[in-house]
Formats: structure tokens, C-alpha cells, sequence
């Protein structure tokens, strides 16, 4: 089972997904998750990312997605994947059915995490993130068992800088959508989405997530 997951920013996705990592024993692939692992481990593919970076240029989509390629090439992702952050755009989308394709796979769900605007704003400015692992909480909504550390890897948390500019947090929005409402139609017309209401709990948008996937 090969299941791409949509969100804005605060919509839950990383949450879910690792929900769904857990409940059915595949892999969530995180595009963030690839760029760190590439990069530290300094892959061939990492240091060609990087070679965009000290430009100051966006990675290719071609490199993005021959991460994506190499990752599924794993044995954890015999019986499927989540991905989350990707794929980011119809090019993608299409990159990832032939990938999964020349591998006797293919995606048979992709869900779309649909929270209000107002909810996304105050899940952002509570949001807090993980120095290390990258793991993500919320003040109120989802807090960590100790305060100001990561129950997954005891790092510290902290509030990101664009997490405290309701404007900035605006404009992240906006981009987010105007990148990701195409492919998300692409998937659409595909007759592959499913979308479900990411402003109940987490409990609750988890088992609407399952239910799409039954």
C-alpha cells in the first residue's frame, strides 16, 4: 500500500503519518527526511542538492526524485510507504507513479488533510519542533510529556522564527497552496483522492484516514 499524504503546515501530516507508519508497518518517506539524510551522509545525490543550495538555487525535481527512487529501492518498502512533502507538484506526481510502476507498484490513496484557515494559524504559532529529530508538537493540542522536551529522542524544543510572524505564516500558507492545489487536483482527476477533516483531534482525523484506506 503506497499512500501519499497532503497538508498545509499545521494540518497534522507528519503526526498522521507517522500514525499510519506505526498502525500498518510501513515506512514514512519525508522529503525533509531525504535532503537530511543525503546531505549529512554527503551521497552523490546530496552533494548535487548541495551544489543548487550554495547557489542559491531549488533542487531539481529530478534530483528530488532520484532520492525518492533510491529510498523506495529499500526492503522496508516491499509492502508500501507513506509520503509526506512529496510529491510537490504534478511533475512529481507523474515521476512517482512511474518510479513505483517499474517496481510492480503503485499509489492507491492519496489524502488530503483539509484544516480551516483559522485552525492552521493556531496550531502554527503553538507549534514546536524538535532541534533534533525534527518531531513536532503543539502547546495545547499536542504537548510533549516533559516541557520543552521531545518524548521520541530528548531533544529540545523550539518555536521557529516564521512561527511567530502571523504574516510570514500567512504567506507560507498561500505559497503552500498555490504550489499544491494543482497536483492535488491531478490526483483528483486520477480518481485517487480522498479528503478528510483535519480540524477534529487527532484520534478522530486518524480513523477517517484509515476508513479511506479500507
Amino acid at each position: 500500500m503506497f499512500v501519499v499524504l497532503f497538508g498545509a503546515q499545521g494540518s497534522g501530516k507528519g503526526t498522521q503519518a507517522r500514525l499510519l507508519q506505526d498502525r500498518y508497518g510501513i515506512p514514512q518517506i519525508a522529503t525533509g527526511d531525504l535532503f537530511r539524510h543525503n546531505l549529512k551522509n554527503k551521497t552523490e545525490l546530496g552533494q548535487l542538492a548541495q551544489s543548487y543550495m550554495d547557489r542559491g538555487e531549488l533542487v531539481p525535481d529530478d534530483v528530488t526524485n532520484a532520492m525518492v527512487k533510491a529510498r523506495l529501492e529499500r526492503d522496508d518498502t516491499a509492502r508500501g510507504a507513506i509520503f509526506d512533502g512529496y510529491p510537490r507538484n504534478t511533475a512529481q506526481a507523474r515521476a512517482l507513479s512511474e518510479i513505483l510502476a517499474e517496481q510492480g507498484g503503485e499509489v492507491g490513496r492519496a489524502i488530503y488533510i483539509d484544516v480551516s484557515h483559522d485552525a492552521l494559524m493556531d496550531r502554527l504559532t503553538g507549534r514546536r519542533v524538535c532541534r533534533n529529530c525534527q518531531a513536532t508538537y503543539h502547546m495545547i493540542f499536542n504537548p510533549p510529556q516533559s516541557a520543552g522536551v521531545c518524548d521520541r529522542c530528548g531533544g529540545p524544543l523550539y518555536q521557529r522564527d516564521d512561527d511567530k510572524d502571523t504574516d510570514a505564516i500567512d504567506r507560507r500558507l498561500q505559497l503552500y497552496f498555490d504550489e499544491t492545489l494543482p497536483v492535488i487536483d491531478w490526483y483528483r482527476s486520477e480518481g485517487l483522492l480522498a479528503e478528510v477533516d483535519g480540524d477534529q483531534e487527532i484520534a478522530r482525523v486518524q480513523a477517517e484516514i484509515v476508513e479511506k484506506l479500507s
